[in-house]
């Protein structure tokens, strides 16, 4: 048996040559023969390795093949580690006997499942690889382009794995950051394997849950923690990219946009609270939340469209204000945002910088706040919300339109922040407390909307200043009596 360890990761088809060039020139690489690798993955129709978390290929490389099964195994980030059993074969099918008996399950109908087996798709690609030593440790890099092939469909590969021959698991995280810094890349959580499964119509994407409060150790330990919310932040981020790449609607790709941009703001502010938050980080969220700045008008865009443009129907020539706001959604070019971040050499860095903190963290390699109760530590953290809440948005404060725009950020980390450890609290009195300030949240996206339509309607020559103040001040007046009543009520921690 191998034990597998190794990091994918995924870049745009265009870097090819730039990635090859880059590690050709890469000080101390030496590198392998390329090759052409025909892999025909095999199940029983019922699926029953797949249910085992098994996956079993036939791989052809020039003469020689060799059949594969691959164990249960972790992905931590984009790091993959699963144990595997290879044996060399002449057939051109697998042959379940060949493996050691003792990796089946109890029961295993070892015969029937043998009989039953078909090839359920292929990956065939062109391996290119480099053996790198660094850090006292051999890596062997793998550049993989090709297709994953089920039936008539076809999708393309186009990824690096990092594998760890000799040495320790970090070294392909410094590895992989030194040549993200030339060749822009990401996190690769989906195998070719799964990509297969997805392709031939045999698995579903794994669903993203909407994400109330998270699920924190029964320790609650910091360290532990941390690990857990490093992993859930990471997680989400790239299956909020998997929805995105999938998704054609334009409403979801608008909740997706923001639930990417709350996983990034959970996972810095989580960074910062934990005292692991360093300069180069930080910078690199900072950029990331630049990028981002276009969500705000996304959800104005989709919220002034929807139920057929609802919201504009007793507006002053909304038929044109209506064409102004589509005209306005085109130029914007949404469906090119997330391959547009991909190119950005900051954005693979920064994740590649939070699984680096996560294995250190997993080996307690940090200095992390001193607390000793992880109750106390949250309480101090909410409250520390809470008060930038008050210096920002006072009883006292009339708030306008521009006053409530601007708070918007700061308000929704601090909702985070509920959500991140609002498992420690009691249910009926966090809901009371939160519900409020989740509605002014709500208000703010449309103020927002409001003011797009402002700035759409000055470019059309339309005048509906009059309509709009109404609008706005309708709502605004709500929102006041809404967050001056919420002021009153006792924090839930």
């Amino acid at each position: 048996m191998d034990s597998e360890i190794e990091l994918k990761l995924f870049l745009p088809a265009q870097l090819a040559d730039l990635l090859v060039e880059v590690l050709n020139a890469y000080p101390g690489a030496t590198p392998q023969a390329t090759h052409l690798l025909i892999n025909k993955y095999y199940d029983t129709p019922e699926l029953v390795l797949r249910a085992q978390h098994m996956g079993l290929r036939v791989r052809k490389r020039d003469d020689y093949k060799e059949q594969t099964i691959k164990t249960a195994g972790k992905v931590v980030g984009g790091i993959h580690s699963r144990p595997e059993y290879n044996v060399e074969i002449n057939a051109n099918r697998p042959d379940l006997s060949l493996f050691p008996a003792e990796i089946w399950p109890q029961g295993f109908d070892l015969n029937t499942v043998n009989e039953q087996l078909e090839c359920v798709f292929e990956t065939n690609f062109t391996r290119r690889s480099w053996h790198i030593y660094i850090e006292q440790s051999l890596v062997e890099i793998a550049f993989d382009t090709g297709h994953v092939i089920a039936g008539d469909l076809q999708d393309p590969i186009c990824e690096l794995e990092l594998e760890l021959l000799a040495g320790d698991a970090s070294a392909l995280l410094l590895l992989a950051t030194e040549i993200a810094k030339k060749v822009p890349m990401r996190l690769g959580k989906a195998s070719k394997a799964q990509r297969g499964y997805l392709l031939a119509g045999k698995m579903h994407p794994q669903p993203l849950e909407d994400l109330q409060y998270i699920r924190l150790p029964t320790d609650k330990s910091l360290q532990n923690t941390l690990i857990a919310l490093l992993e859930t932040g990471l997680e989400r981020w790239q299956l909020i990219e998997s929805a995105l790449i999938d998704s054609t609607d334009i409403d979801q790709q608008a909740m997706l946009w923001a639930q990417l941009r709350a996983a990034v703001r959970a996972l810095r502010m989580t960074l910062n609270q934990f005292g692991i938050l360093g300069q180069h980080v930080a910078d690199w969220f900072e950029q990331l939340e630049t990028k981002l700045d276009f969500i705000s008008a996304l959800e104005a865009h989709c919220l002034l469209l929807a139920d057929d443009g609802n919201l504009l129907v007793k507006a002053p020539d909304a038929e044109l204000l209506l064409e102004q706001i589509h005209q306005d959604m085109r130029a914007n070019e949404y469906e090119q945002k997330l391959y547009q971040l991909w190119q950005q050499p900051e954005y693979g860095q920064l994740q590649l910088a939070l699984v680096d903190l996560l294995l250190k963290t997993e080996k307690g390699q940090h200095q992390l706040v001193d607390y000793p109760e992880l109750e106390l530590f949250a309480n101090h953290l909410q409250q520390d919300s809470w008060k930038r809440i008050l210096e920002l948005m006072p009883q006292q404060l009339d708030m306008n339109s521009l006053d409530y725009r601007s708070v918007a950020q700061a308000l929704d980390e601090s909702i985070l922040v509920g959500v991140v450890y609002g498992e420690l609290y009691l249910s009926a009195e966090r809901e009371s407390f939160r519900a409020p300030w989740q509605d002014l949240a709500l208000g703010i996206t449309t103020l927002n909307a409001y003011q797009c339509l402002r700035e759409l309607s000055e470019r059309a020559g339309v005048d509906i200043n009059s309509w709009l103040e109404n609008k706005e001040s309708s709502l605004l007046f709500a929102m006041e009596h809404s967050r001056k009543s919420a002021l009153k009520v006792k924090p839930y921690w």
